[in-house]
């Protein structure tokens, strides 16, 4: 393809989740990127009061969606996209939906016999009780519907559960308390059909929480992840298809971790990947030999219809 086949793009960013400022960071990164293989875009905040009328009056041919969290990775967005009959590049409406709540994520995987991580959900303190005696400790517990680590504890001892799930539950009415798993975490990377080579992460915090993707100088990222060729294919695959089980498509990013007997555990899929300096899609294409243009680029190509 060439620049000009893509018409005039809207990089979709910021808007009113708590992940805010790191989509501003991805959107700013993504349009330097497209701009610098000469595609015409113009960046629009989607957290402005006029957020609706600048994309009818903008003359959009299509939108690279860098939203993340609640009302640009859960659906929302993609609706309104759908309905401005404009494409866009991720998941559309189901399977940002579904990936952007990680109960549903796990109830879906569990119905399709793929391996995910033991969970009670906490509708209220009254479920604490459940949470311990089914999962014991440690456990991890999350807001169902929000990304980047955000309201996330690791609970290793009853008496501080009750404040991990406060701390949670400010976020969202549904909390997720998860086994905890012992092992070590992998992300893998999907663009179209091309899954990118796995990432292993190590962090000195308790587990890869916000200020360790987005703040820490000392979170290390491995690529190669040190798997045999043969384990990082079966998990690549894998990968895919906790990905196409979600109805996820275009780009994505689906993490998991593997225990100490090399079981592997899906965690999550995010469907809107950070693209900023600490970003994991990025570094993973970065070894696979696409450099950031060319990263945006081939997840650009992703919203063109065969």
């Amino acid at each position: 393809m060439q620049a000009s086949d893509f018409g005039k793009v809207a990089v979709l960013m910021g808007g009113r989740s708590a992940e805010r400022e790191i989509s501003l960071r991805s959107g700013e990164a993504v349009l330097r990127a497209l701009r610098d293989r000469d595609v015409y875009a113009q960046g629009i905040d989607a957290g402005d009061a006029d957020f609706v009328q600048q994309m009818l009056d903008g003359g959009f041919q299509r939108a690279f969606n860098a939203l993340h969290g609640r009302g640009g990775e859960d659906g929302v967005v993609q609706g309104l996209l759908d309905s401005l009959n404009l494409p866009y590049t991720g998941s559309g409406v189901l399977g940002s939906a579904l990936a952007m709540d990680k109960l549903r994520t796990k109830q879906l995987w569990e119905g399709v016999n793929l391996p995910t991580p033991a969970f009670v959900v906490l509708n209220s303190e009254a479920d604490l009780q459940a949470a311990a005696d089914q999962l014991g400790f440690p456990m991890i517990l999350k807001p169902v519907h929000e990304g980047s680590s955000i309201g996330m504890s690791k609970v290793v001892r009853e008496i501080d559960l009750k404040q991990a799930w406060r701390d949670a539950e400010k976020y969202d009415h549904e909390v997720l308390a998860e086994r905890w798993v012992e092992g070590t975490e992998y992300t893998a990377a999907i663009v179209g059909d091309t899954a990118l080579p796995l990432i292993r992460l190590e962090t000195p915090r308790e587990f890869y929480d916000f200020e360790a993707k987005y703040e820490a100088d000392n979170t290390r990222y491995h690529c190669p992840c040190g798997l045999a060729l043969d384990q990082e294919f079966e998990l690549q695959e894998l990968a895919k298809q906790a990905f196409d089980a979600l109805s996820a498509s275009g780009w994505g990013r689906v993490d998991f971790f593997l225990d100490a007997a090399h079981r592997p555990w899906l965690i999550e899929v995010n469907t809107v990947p950070g693209m900023t300096d600490h970003s994991l899609v990025p570094m993973a294409a970065k070894v696979f030999g696409w450099d950031m243009p060319e990263l945006v680029w081939r997840i650009l190509e992703t919203s063109v219809e065969d």
